[in-house]
């Protein structure tokens, strides 16, 4: 009767039994005791909810941001894996002067977050390439026949849908924009060659297309596009707080309060190329002009070459406003330079010789000499009615104040190349990147691409420009330079450095100190083209319709998440609890056993007593 008997479904060598004399004093708990074991349990249950398994209720929505910053992180040089159906994807035509490419860009969802931009990265094949074709001649070349420019397009469309899941064609932005081969066009032909595109490729082809889609840009768009396509590269829109990045103060562009921010500071780009040469950069203060006479007279000339913009999805956010100054150069890029800087020759030797009744330049015996070629290289320019025969001498410094008149500079303030209005820079706080020629003058002969130092550059022409030809012959032979240098470049090296020097130094007034210049053919390791900024300014509303499709689905998956976690997790704690009321029933049930046992060995020695008193002699009775 006071034993404990304890059986399992195991083997009948596993039943044994324990007397409560024996069972130690933790088993046998007051009432206090047990009741502070279950709050104990509880809680403990109610820790492993929240803090184990639960992560509050936003759980589902920390992984889901989770997932898109492991997307974010994902390697540029990767392959683009088309089967996440978390992946979007859009298309820029470039219809150049010469052909036209299309590029293929992809982003994942957007996380939500307001102050962030999209995270686009170029699309690259199972092969790990840039989804990029291009096809020639320009568009331009069909303005005789305009309805066949749909057919001209539609191989690079074609060529874009087989690398974008069928799926995704519908909502896949297309933009087909055109550059410097149609703005030369008349009007009606422009217009003639788009309303083709306009109706023909929504037929043939399924995606997100309208007639805004395709255009004309200007050389101030494109400009503003490729500042945008860098500074999206090189991290400058990320507004996260970094004590080793440089910051800047910004008067906010449209701001009747003058509101003022701190951000990270952008980069100027400076691209110089065979026609033309092209500045851009921010101006974070408000322009303001010393007289009202000159602030009418440059305020118009201000408009149009100040872009302000605003590359975050909402309007009422002035964090990614910009105001950004571009202008583009006609006829100062490096070989129409050097063609006008040889029509001046010609013209000038023409005249003189008449004035002085000579031949000088009419043959190799009589050259005219020329400062910027190298030493003894002789050269021949002009048609061929006009031949003049050159002999180069080599000298960079002469070459560089031969030039100076060919920038066209005025004497008013804030002005560069030829005339043109062009905002103070802050040299002491600022970046530029140098592209094209400015990195081409740099390094594919003189090998010091890269960090630009104006002593240094200059000290290298010099020495370039005053070796033999015949000697960089030599050297070019060897392979010492530039694996894509040719002759042409061997040739003309002295003249383009000589130019480059006074565009950047007398032209854009950049001083000889200046040490913020990187010249680059790429940023990253990625050629960065002016689609990438145009598909970011043109795409930056298209977060707010990823957070309204998760608001409009977000109240069922929510449920549905936080039901199955609720199902889940609170089956453990009941069953948790059942364990814990199961054991404390248990102990329960030994207390009372323990005590029943108790009882009885009490009774038991009071009856033992009796009985021995019963028994006891007779005690004598006096009467």
């Amino acid at each position: 009767m006071g034993r404990i008997s304890i059986s399992c479904l195991f083997p009948a060598s596993w039943h044994f039994s324990l007397s409560p004399v024996v069972l130690p004093r933790f088993l046998l708990p007051s009432f206090r005791q047990l009741l502070l074991l279950g709050l104990l349990a509880g809680v403990m249950g109610l820790l492993y909810l929240l803090l184990v398994t639960g992560k509050g209720q936003y759980s589902w929505l920390r992984e889901d941001r989770h997932i898109h910053t492991r997307l974010g992180r994902v390697p540029d040089m990767e392959a683009t894996d088309t089967n996440n159906p978390n992946l979007n994807y859009g298309l820029v035509v470039d219809c150049g002067s010469s052909g036209s490419r299309v590029f293929v860009y992809t982003w994942p969802r957007h996380n939500g977050n307001l102050h962030e931009l999209l995270d686009i990265k170029q699309m690259r094949d199972k092969h790990r390439k840039p989804v990029v074709m291009k096809i020639k001649p320009g568009i331009s070349e069909y303005a005789s026949t305009p309805d066949k420019a749909s057919d001209y397009i539609s191989p690079l469309l074609s060529f874009a849908a087989q690398h974008i899941p069928k799926n995704k064609h519908q909502e896949t932005p297309l933009y087909i924009l055109c550059t410097a081969g149609m703005r030369v066009l008349p009007e009606s032909q422009q217009e003639a060659l788009l309303e083709d595109l306009r109706t023909d490729i929504p037929v043939n082809f399924n995606f997100l297309f309208s007639d805004s889609h395709v255009e004309v840009i200007s050389g101030k768009q494109e400009g503003v596009y490729a500042w945008i396509g860098i500074n999206f590269v090189l991290g400058r829109f990320n507004h996260v707080e970094d004590e080793h990045e440089a910051v800047v103060e910004v008067q906010v562009p449209g701001s009747d309060q003058q509101e003022t921010l701190v951000r990270k500071r952008t980069a100027g780009v400076l691209d110089m190329g065979g026609v033309s040469t092209q500045i851009a950069y921010e101006v974070p203060k408000t322009v303001s002009f010393a007289s009202p006479q000159q602030y009418k007279a440059m305020e118009e000339i201000a408009k149009n070459l100040l872009a302000e913009f605003n590359l975050g999805c909402d309007a009422h956010r002035t964090e990614h406003v910009y105001r950004v100054y571009v202008s583009t150069f006609l006829g100062f890029g490096g070989n129409a330079a050097r063609q006008r800087y040889e029509e001046n020759l010609i013209s000038t030797t023409q005249i003189q010789n008449k004035l002085l009744v000579q031949h000088q330049g009419e043959s190799a015996d009589s050259p005219i000499l020329d400062p910027c070629l190298p030493a003894d290289l002789q050269d021949e320019v002009g048609p061929q009615d006009q031949r003049v025969h050159l002999r180069g001498t080599g000298d960079f410094d002469r070459c560089r104040l031969l030039l100076q008149p060919f920038l066209n500079r005025t004497n008013d303030t804030n002005t560069s190349l030829n005339g043109v209005y062009q905002p103070p820079i802050d040299f002491t706080n600022s970046q530029f990147y140098g592209f094209s020629e400015f990195y081409y003058c740099t390094e594919d002969v003189l090998r010091m691409g890269g960090d630009y130092n104006s002593t240094k550059y200059s000290n290298a022409a010099k020495s370039y420009c005053a070796t033999q030809w015949k000697t960089l012959k030599e050297r070019f032979d060897r392979g010492l330079y530039a694996s894509h240098a040719d002759q042409h470049r061997l040739k003309y090296q002295c003249f383009k450095s000589a130019w480059m020097y006074e565009v950047l130094h007398s032209g854009f007034a950049f001083p000889a100190a200046y040490e913020n210049l990187r010249t680059a053919l790429l940023v990253y390791d990625k050629e960065v083209q002016w689609t990438l900024g145009a598909i970011l300014y043109r795409t930056r509303f298209l977060p707010l319709r990823d957070i309204q499709q998760e608001s409009l689905k977000g109240s069922h998956s929510r449920w549905h998440r936080s039901f199955s976690f609720m199902n889940n997790h609170y089956l453990f704690l009941a069953c948790f609890l059942v364990v814990v009321l199961s054991i404390l029933l248990y102990l329960l049930r030994l207390r009372r056993i323990h005590n029943r046992s108790a009882l009885l060995r009490s009774a038991s020695s009071s009856v033992k007593w009796l009985e021995e008193g019963l028994g006891s002699p007779d005690l004598p009775v006096t009467l």
